[in-house]
């Protein structure tokens, strides 16, 4: 396969879609070199690229610098595996007028007592 059949066969949707793979180094060397080529070919992906890169050295500077205090992952950890039981009852109440409406109706339901 030359590098024009290889360009080809990448649609820039692929590509733009594996540009995060690619930036967080989290693609195989093969795939990489070939999303690498397609971009170097491709104006549009290029631009994506390159629009994609400087988010993420934004949120790279703006988010990197606050680390999580001393002993939080093993306080979540001790959380996560604390199961919590909760017993909740739930009571209805009905209003009083509804149970003296049943008393009447089987009160006048009985034969009369003689």
């Amino acid at each position: 396969m030359t590098q024009q059949d290889d360009f080809e066969s990448l649609d820039c949707t692929a590509v733009l879609a594996d540009v995060w793979l690619m930036l967080d180094g989290e693609c195989d060397e093969t795939s990489r070199a070939r999303l690498q080529r397609h971009i170097d070919d491709c104006g549009s992906c290029l631009e994506a690229y390159g629009i994609e890169e400087k988010v993420k050295s934004l949120v790279a500077r703006k988010c990197g610098g606050e680390h999580a205090p001393d002993g939080l992952r093993d306080r979540l950890r001790v959380q996560l595996r604390t199961v919590t039981v909760e017993y909740r009852e739930t009571v209805e109440i009905r209003e009083s007028a509804e149970i003296r409406e049943s008393a009447e109706i089987r009160e006048s339901a009985e034969p009369p007592r003689g």
